[in-house]
């Protein structure tokens, strides 16, 4: 398929996800969603779309591009969830700031791998480890209570850290097969 043929399906599948909170607005109280909210998750969806688009396109087995759909809907998930409602706290705790050591790390790692497989397996894994370490540097940072909040965090993160795994794990067994 050609790159505007995906740009083109993926624009449409962004619109036809966002008329999901635009369709409920009109039928319960519960959905509120102001321009920006759109804007956001337009930005977002599209994003992450065209991210997989352009790094599914440089390996060619399908490990290969499941790994990097795993790490691109993780990725999403971190900020989507982190904007919403925060990882830690609430979404306005400066603690959720060290998510971003989390892309980072992943999204460097890419690069830094030229986007094959053996390095993004790698990256994967740093990412999943810096994942798990990040609410244990907010709780030495800000040192918390321990109680049901803080096992939820690092429940949610260990989680986290398991998707990140699962690409890394997806982009190894891309490597064995020399094709990526």
């Amino acid at each position: 398929m050609t790159l505007t043929k995906s740009l083109t399906r993926l624009a449409l599948a962004t619109a036809g996800l966002l008329l999901i909170p635009l369709v409920a607005m009109q039928f319960t109280k519960e959905v509120v969603w102001t321009l920006s909210d759109f804007v956001i998750a337009g930005a977002l969806l599209f994003g992450a779309g065209l991210t997989y688009v352009l790094v599914s396109r440089m390996g060619n087995n399908g490990s290969y591009r499941l790994g990097a759909g795993v790490a691109v809907a993780a990725g999403l998930l971190l900020i989507w969830g982190n904007l919403a409602v925060g990882f830690i706290g609430n979404e306005d705790n400066p603690a959720n700031l060290l998510y971003g050591a989390v892309l980072a790390v992943a999204g460097v790692g890419a690069l830094v791998a030229r986007f094959r497989a053996p390095g993004l397996a790698r990256a994967m894994f740093a990412a999943a480890l810096t994942q798990f370490a990040v609410p244990l540097v907010a709780a030495y940072i800000w040192k918390p209570e321990i109680n049901q909040g803080m096992l939820y965090v690092i429940a949610l993160n260990t989680i986290f850290a398991g998707i990140w795994a699962a690409s890394g794990w997806l982009f190894c067994r891309a490597s064995r097969t020399g094709q990526a």
